[in-house]
């Protein structure tokens, strides 16, 4: 932003109308003399090096100045004039508020002040400053940059309406000046009039395409708009145009990204925004959302938790605090958070149901039913919420009550997967085979991803004798659940129908081996949740032993190795672990994972 200068005639004027003094006078006429001939030639030498953008000559002349001449207005307008060039505008202030003082009737000493004062968002100063300077100058025209400065001030005091009138204006006589359309298009967005700020955003790009800020405005208007595709193109032109690295725009960005499902580059670009500002609680609250959409709810907990610590009043930090805690496991910790954000937020159907869903994790069924009804009371035509409810009562094993609202969700939203395939599973333990062929059918063709569905309509299609359907639809849910013993042990029960015996013989073993190594599997988690606590203990020979049982009993399990690695570390054997690394690292990552059953 651009200010005006001091007028150098000013100080000449004072030097030459000096008043004669007496000959008694004369020591003190003769030192004023030569102090004012050196005011005189700071101020000519401070003003010269600040035409060719010698700050730092400039500053050393004007504080010069203000020694010599204290009580001369236009040395500290001078002085003010660098320190804000400087980038310091308090002490610019300071200067301005002295040059007004010494001559509350100079009209750029009041406008430069207006500006200083809109700087610091000291905006109530400001406006009384530019509404001195319309007295003074009435009718003469603002600089677009004074324009800008005013409005801003204006909007900051709640009087949107004043400050649009302002710009338009100055965009009346300036309608090529891009930073006027760009903060027109900011004052219109900040009313929710986003297509009309996108026209003026566009425009302010059109005139300098250099110009950060509409770029990044305009990006911000399509990510309010739902457009993130759009708004990640704006916002990353926005970042790649700034000269030094601007954490609000990398956060916007980093906003945009997730909003595209763009997680991994959301968390790239976060963490640099982060690096910016540490101390934000605003990019550790969008880092923390990106980690937990991508699926690292363990590391968003952290951010949460420093945001919560911060901002112990928000009801969405908590929320997503506790489903980040849910989504580790942690349903009882969880529960807390959820209760505080619930005294804080209490008509929140979508906080009910996450405190339901975490009360249904810890199987306080009875609870988890309470906070699902209440959700509906609030949202009576949200299906999840239906299907939470039913899925609690079917876990309650009350099936009389469970149908009617799993089927009041699959009503309520038809692409909704989850309710005909708990429907099918819940009428094939009813033995309604028709009814659970009809929804299984429904879900696999909704979700056809889904194992453990094909697995449980095979075994209908078997127990109607559909022999074909019911062979391909359990070769489908081999394919997708590779580790999990009973489609083989279903296919082999058909095969050995069918005469097949060698086939059922096959497939028997299958289903053997799969349940040995599920076995072994059990059998390492056990010793390695057991070593990880004794690690966490310091018991360290008690957790080498326990890691040593984990690895025996599943040779292939890689947490298993890098925990024993851990231990081995911890214990001075460096070699023993950088072995159980390397065996660590040619295990693939376990993908046999079995899908939660409803």
């Amino acid at each position: 932003m651009q200010f005006l200068q001091a007028r150098s005639l000013f100080l000449l004027g004072i030097i030459v109308v000096a008043v004669p003094l007496s000959h008694a006078q004369a020591p003190a006429k003769h030192a004023e003399s030569t102090a004012m001939k050196e005011a005189g030639e700071a101020f000519r030498a401070g003003s010269a090096a600040y035409q060719r953008d010698d700050l730092r000559t400039a500053h050393a002349e004007f504080a010069r100045l203000v020694r010599l001449a204290p009580r001369v207005a236009a040395g500290h307008a001078a002085y003010g004039t660098v320190l804000l060039a400087e980038g310091n505008a308090r002490a610019a202030a300071a200067q301005l508020e002295e040059a007004h003082r010494l001559d509350p009737h100079d009209a750029n000493v009041v406008l430069n002040l207006a500006m200083v004062e809109e700087q610091l968002r000291n905006y109530a100063r400001s406006i009384e400053m530019f509404q001195l300077f319309d007295q003074m100058k009435a009718g003469s025209p603002l600089t677009p940059e004074a324009s800008i400065a005013y409005a801003t001030s204006l909007s900051a005091t709640g009087r949107a309406s004043d400050a649009q009138k302002q710009i338009e204006s100055a965009l009346a006589g300036s309608p090529n000046n891009a930073a006027l359309n760009d903060t027109l298009g900011m004052l219109l967005a900040q009313q929710q009039h986003y297509d009309e700020a996108a026209t003026h955003f566009q425009a302010a790009i059109a005139l300098e395409p250099s110009l950060a800020s509409a770029h990044y405005h305009l990006g911000t208007v399509l990510l309010n708009q739902n457009n993130p595709a759009a708004a990640v193109n704006e916002l990353a032109e926005a970042n790649t145009l700034t000269k030094e690295s601007n954490a609000d725009y990398a956060m916007q960005l980093g906003h945009a990204l997730r909003a595209a499902n763009q997680d991994e580059q959301a968390v790239a670009v976060l963490r640099h925004a982060l690096s910016l500002a540490p101390a934000s609680t605003g990019i550790q609250y969008e880092l923390a959302l990106a980690l937990q959409s991508g699926g690292n709810a363990q590391e968003a907990q952290s951010y949460f938790r420093k945001v919560v610590a911060a901002r112990p009043k928000d009801s969405d930090a908590l929320t997503n605090l506790g489903l980040a805690l849910v989504q580790t496991g942690n349903a009882k910790d969880a529960i807390a958070y959820y209760n505080r954000a619930l005294a804080l937020n209490a008509n929140s159907a979508t906080l009910r149901e996450d405190l339901g869903v975490a009360y249904l994790q810890q199987s306080d069924l009875n609870h988890a039913i309470e906070q699902f009804r209440a959700g509906i009371a609030l949202a009576p035509d949200n299906p999840q919420i239906h299907y939470d409810l039913g899925l609690a009562f079917k876990l309650k094993d009350d099936p009389a009550a469970a149908i009617p609202e799993l089927e009041h969700a699959g009503k309520l939203d038809p692409e909704l997967p989850d309710p005909p395939y708990t429907l099918g599973v819940l009428y094939m333990q009813l033995g309604r085979f028709a009814d659970a062929q009809a929804a299984l059918e429904r879900a696999t063709t909704l979700r056809p991803d889904n194992g453990q569905a094909w697995a449980i309509l095979g075994s209908i299609y078997k127990e109607t004798n559909n022999f074909d359907k019911a062979v391909s639809a359990l070769h489908r849910a081999i394919e997708l659940l590779p580790a999990q013993p009973s489609p083989h042990i279903t296919l082999a029960a058909i095969l050995s129908q069918q005469g097949d015996h060698a086939g059922a013989v096959a497939e028997r073993k299958k289903a053997a081996e799969l349940s040995r190594i599920a076995v072994s599997r059990q059998r390492a988690n056990f010793a390695l949740d057991s070593g990880r606590a004794l690690l966490r203990k310091g018991q360290l020979t008690e957790a080498l032993a326990q890691l040593q049982t984990a690895v025996a009993a599943d040779p292939n399990y890689a947490d298993a190795h890098l925990a024993l690695a851990e231990a081995f570390d911890r214990k001075g054997e460096h070699a023993a672990a950088v072995l159980e690394r390397q065996k660590a690292e040619q295990l693939a990552p376990s993908t046999d994972a079995a899908p939660a059953h409803p």
